[in-house]
């Protein structure tokens, strides 16, 4: 597990090497590159990040919602709705990311 947390930092950190370079000579209305990439890796966090907690969540929810429906079928609504909850987090993820959309 340590290995897998140390490759993905390493990787994490390469590929966003260049949105950390400076830009001399802009104003300050204008955003600088290196703040473009940030900006950017921002986006990509809040729907990446989003949707890796909604697929957790929903694998466990799920599985307790089939065995729930197994049981007693007349549960399959409120089965239903606990497996759609945790949608919201990949819906305000991609809220997020239209608003620093909008700052590129």
């Amino acid at each position: 597990m340590k290995k897998l947390t140390v490759l993905f930092m390493l990787c994490f950190l390469l590929l966003c090497a260049p949105a950390f370079g400076q830009e001399a000579g802009q104003g300050p209305q204008s955003p600088s590159n290196s703040s473009r990439g940030l900006i950017a890796i921002a986006m990509g966090l809040a729907v990446g990040l989003g949707a890796l907690g909604t697929a957790i969540a929903q694998a466990r929810i799920g599985a307790a919602g089939i065995g729930s429906v197994a049981e007693k079928p007349e549960s399959f609504g409120m089965a239903l709705i606990f497996f759609l909850l945790p949608e919201t987090l990949v819906i305000f993820g991609m809220v997020v990311a239209f608003l620093l959309l909008g700052k590129l």
